[in-house]
């Protein structure tokens, strides 16, 4: 009897209250942003595709029922709402997006005003849900993509703020997709934003509405994050992180870096050839990535031992990962001799003592990192012999 009860309330999870007893169904209900394409129309995605890549199968069974073309009216008019109408539950979930083509005022089979009849029409939607016993979540319109001035324009209006206002009236869980996609869409920038909707020159497309699998993804993961807020108790059904998206204030934020985030190109890095560390043999190139970036607390630096060359045995005084990019070597640490290729790691820790050789007729290429020096009187890494000026390690 208590899972039951415990059912009754965590609506989300009702399939795993009750052992043996069928998964929650996710119905997504709305249009072409949300709805599930073929492989010939690829890259197409929509994104209830990938809904349920961020949910637990054993609790919720995501069934995608969004309609390209559809609006709130002509979903249930033409008959696509049947399917739903028939299936749907107790403990079941539906997740309602309209409202990019209710705006369609040209189009009298589609068109709903916003202020009495596209509510009206997302009334019968929740009415439905509650019939079945179902939980009925309102979601605003995905944002397309389309800036002014560095900003997302709000191209959803009054039809977006139809839907929250009905949510706050009825009392129903609201999913706010409309500015968490713009707030996304904000932070991305105007250019980088056409990596995620259908933008590829060599097919001609230049799509600002529909998404590739990388922005249904984005979305679906932003319809999840903002699912949790209004229902916490789906926490425990959510398997993937949901730490996605952009506070509405990202831009200022970025602005007001005082150490920015930056790239650095290898051909800008300065190319320094040197003789093996540590009393290694042959000749090595080393190239110090970020060694002027304040306040880095590890050092990263990429050297290629060339055939012949080593870094010679020496006590370990810090924790230091190498990572082989590409070549083979021989990583020698407390005695063992290993085997080592591209993929592979190395973690020498403080009280070992270590060597590496290079093996084969190709360059051993490795990225080695390794602690900020931490006392201000000697700004060389801890146990390091400092070189001269214009040298590195």
């Amino acid at each position: 009897m208590r899972a039951v009860v415990a059912c009754a309330w965590l609506w989300a999870l009702c399939a795993g209250a009750v052992a043996g007893e069928r998964p929650a169904r996710v119905f997504v209900v709305g249009d072409s942003t949300a709805s599930a394409y073929g492989p010939e129309r690829a890259p197409r995605t929509g994104w209830g595709q990938a809904l349920q890549s961020f949910l637990d199968p054993a609790a919720f069974e995501v069934r995608n029922h969004a309609r390209s073309g559809r609006s709130a009216r002509s979903f249930a008019e033409e008959g696509w709402l049947a399917p739903v109408e028939d299936a749907l539950a107790a403990g079941d979930v539906l997740l309602i997006q309209f409202g990019h083509n209710d705006a369609k005022a040209e189009d009298p089979s589609r068109y709903d005003e916003p202020e009495r009849a596209f509510p009206d029409r997302l009334r019968r939607y929740l009415a439905l849900a509650h019939e079945r016993g179902a939980r009925p979540v309102l979601l605003t319109p995905v944002a397309r993509r389309a800036f002014r001035d560095g900003e997302p324009v709000d191209t959803h209006g009054a039809y977006a703020e139809a839907v929250r206002a009905l949510a706050a009236r009825e009392g129903v869980p609201l999913i706010d997709l409309d500015r968490a996609s713009r707030d996304w869409l904000r932070a991305l920038g105007e250019a980088p934003s056409t990596l995620y909707y259908l933008h590829d020159p060599a097919q001609g497309l230049a799509d600002d509405t529909h998404f590739n699998l990388a922005g249904a993804t984005q979305v679906a993961c932003l319809v999840v994050r903002e699912w949790r807020r209004a229902a916490p108790e789906i926490d425990r059904a959510v398997v993937r992180d949901t730490d996605c998206g952009a506070p509405p204030d990202a831009p200022r934020a970025r602005a007001a870096q005082a150490r920015p985030s930056t790239v650095q190109h290898a051909r800008d890095v300065p190319r320094r050839e040197q003789p093996g560390p540590h009393g290694g043999p042959g000749p090595t190139v080393a190239r110090p990535y970020f060694e002027d970036a304040p306040g880095l607390p590890f050092v990263l630096r990429k050297r290629v031992l060339q055939p012949g060359a080593g870094i010679g045995l020496h006590p370990q005084h810090k924790d230091e990962i190498y990572y082989v990019l590409a070549g083979r070597g021989r990583y020698v640490v407390d005695g063992a001799v290993h085997e080592v290729g591209p993929g592979d790691a190395m973690l020498t820790r403080p009280g070992s003592t270590h060597a590496v050789q290079q093996a084969g007729d190709a360059p051993l290429e490795l990225l080695i990192v390794y602690p900020q020096a931490t006392s201000p009187a000697d700004p060389s890494p801890v146990g390091a012999t400092r070189a001269p000026r214009g040298r590195m390690r």
